[in-house]
């Protein structure tokens, strides 16, 4: 497991190229406001806009994601710990005026783009 990549994953580098080519300017591992050692995978800092794109398995989805049958009370801590981490990283950015966008990483790049400029022309208004 340590070799899993905190950043620029396939997906999250797909959802990049998508919003790059759609002349979105962003931030990437921006810290979150008040704790350094959180970051938000695409920011939009002037729109105050946080983009993350979520594991399936670290991040618990419900369609796709799965209880390793070794240690399995550990890995079922682990990952509500990780959901409870980003439940407070939501509140945090929100209570600073963020808003806040998350999608699966099994999530077609093409919907999450979607996501996010929708996000976004909501935010210009």
């Amino acid at each position: 497991m340590s070799r899993a990549r905190r950043r620029d994953t396939a997906p999250e580098l797909a959802l990049r190229r998508l919003l790059h080519s759609r002349g979105l300017r962003f931030r990437v591992a921006y810290p979150v406001p008040g704790q350094r050692r959180r970051t938000i995978d695409v920011a939009f800092t002037r729109r105050r806009l946080a983009v993350f794109v979520d594991g399936c398995f670290w991040h618990g989805c419900p369609d796709h994601g799965t209880n390793p049958r070794t240690n399995d009370a550990w890995w079922q801590t682990k990952i509500a710990a990780n959901r409870a981490r980003d439940a407070d990283t939501d509140r945090i950015l929100v209570q600073r005026g963020w808003s806040v966008v998350r999608v699966w990483e099994h999530e077609p790049p093409e919907r999450a783009a979607d996501l996010v400029s929708e996000a976004l022309s909501r935010l210009s208004t």
